[in-house]
């Protein structure tokens, strides 16, 4: 009986693909090419980019209207955001970039129901596996954008509601480029405009235009964990999802505002700084990281205003690179907040426009394609941000009641910063660790803030 009882829950909780489409911009734009640049290239062996959104059913009709009300949407938006119809490809000289044709097939859209999945059950805090089968292009390399669409969205009808799950290639674009396509979807859909209110900015060589002739063989045969490649067992990842309320945020903020460093010219420290340095100490005090443990902070920071000239905030691309600084866990435990907020602020300050074009200028003489093990020893890597309005992204029936990332591009220490569902500053923090260190931050009440 027992396993008939196991074989019927399955059964209720199971995603069943019901369709398969593929939608093209509403309009001929005829061939395009556009040349992928320094900023882009290094994530080629990241995964596809995975996030998933969801509604409950609060008006907007049933779900064949809603899905045809998102595809006739899809088609106004990319007569602007046409790259996510291509295709990745590579010009005469083995320079990757690009690739439009109006006979190319488009976005793909996956229909799919799973009728006995609640959006509360989709609400809770723990990890990514529960909704692993309603994000496509789950472990699919950005370099496969050669013979894969570079966006896949899966619509999945729930019990009372809808997931969206989307599955963007990261070599084409970031985070910032990735709100700026939704919000203009659903802008559209929502009739609040009949086309998009401001154009992708296209044209990436305006902001690097040095040709880069790469060797993709190591990325296809790199991407397995190095210690299941040894005979090791990889160690178990646990995924968790912690709520920051606003209240919360400005106590953080306030606390490592309180003791300044001494005098070695730090500024105040923003909500990011302060955050992320209270994310970074109680991450490396539930690793039992010894004093003499070097531990390295990572951020993905936006570059739209920090090259010269700067770029417009609807540039459309990777505009992002990674900025890391490291210290020894004794000195980042031992001290106040204040101490790791300077060493992350200056990090940030420092990369500035010469510091971009250098880093630029050491990757194009030796080009090496990012794998995650490069985040560094002990690491602690943010991603995404609470600026993005992840909430905002109305389709006409409602704002979403979750937003997560899915299963792909997470690895020890990897974390990633949403704008918090209770509005105003609050801000939830995404995190991925070993399962023994993570058990020990879910007890931690100080850095719950519930001391």
């Amino acid at each position: 009986m027992a396993g008939v009882e196991a074989g019927k829950e399955e059964e209720a909780t199971a995603v069943r693909i019901t369709g398969k489409s593929h939608v093209k911009p509403g309009k001929l734009i005829g061939r395009k090419e556009c040349q992928l640049v320094t900023f882009d290239l290094p994530y080629l062996a990241f995964y596809y980019n995975q996030k998933l959104l969801f509604y409950k059913n609060d008006g907007g009709g049933e779900f064949e209207d809603k899905v045809e009300k998102l595809k006739e949407g899809l088609r106004v938006v990319l007569e602007e955001f046409y790259q996510l119809g291509g295709k990745l490809g590579k010009d005469d000289d083995g320079v990757l970039r690009v690739d439009y044709d109006d006979d190319m097939d488009g976005v793909e859209v996956v229909e799919a129901v799973a009728e006995g999945i609640t959006v509360d059950e989709l609400t809770g805090d723990d990890g990514t596996s529960s909704f692993k089968e309603l994000i496509p292009f789950n472990g699919v390399l950005n370099l496969e954008g050669l013979h894969r669409p570079l966006l896949s969205i899966q619509l999945t009808k729930l019990k009372d509601g809808v997931a969206m799950g989307c599955a963007f290639n990261h070599a084409v674009l970031d985070g910032t480029s990735t709100w700026h396509f939704m919000s203009s979807w659903a802008q559209i859909c929502n009739g609040t405009s009949s086309s998009v209110v401001v154009p992708p900015f296209l044209d990436r060589t305006t902001a690097r235009n040095t040709r880069v002739k790469l060797d993709l063989s190591p990325v296809v045969s790199c991407n397995g964990d190095d210690a299941t490649k040894q005979g090791q067992p990889a160690p178990q990842m646990r995924e968790k999802l912690f709520r920051f309320s606003e209240a919360a945020v400005d106590k953080i903020k306030s606390r490592v505002n309180s003791t300044p460093p001494p005098s070695d010219g730090s500024k105040p420290f923003s909500t990011f700084q302060s955050l992320a340095v209270h994310i970074w100490r109680h991450v490396s005090q539930a690793r039992n990281l010894k004093p003499e443990d070097y531990t390295v902070f990572t951020v993905f920071a936006d570059c739209r205003k920090r090259v010269d000239p700067p770029m417009p905030d609807s540039y459309f691309g990777n505009l992002i690179q990674a900025i890391f600084t490291a210290t020894a866990a004794g000195l980042l435990l031992e001290n106040p907040p204040s101490f790791g907020a300077s060493v992350i602020q200056k990090a940030i300050e420092s990369h500035d426009a010469k510091a971009i074009d250098e880093r630029n200028k050491a990757w194009e003489a030796a080009p090496k394609i990012f794998q995650f093990k490069d985040a560094g020893v002990n690491c602690v890597a943010v991603g995404s941000s609470p600026r993005f309005k992840v909430y905002e992204v109305d389709f006409g029936w409602g704002k979403p009641v979750g937003v997560r990332s899915g299963s792909n591009n997470r690895f020890d220490g990897m974390v990633y910063l949403y704008q918090g569902k209770s509005g105003g500053r609050s801000i939830d923090v995404e995190i991925t660790m070993e399962a023994q260190a993570m058990e020990k931050l879910e007890k931690d009440k100080e850095f719950l803030m519930e001391v």
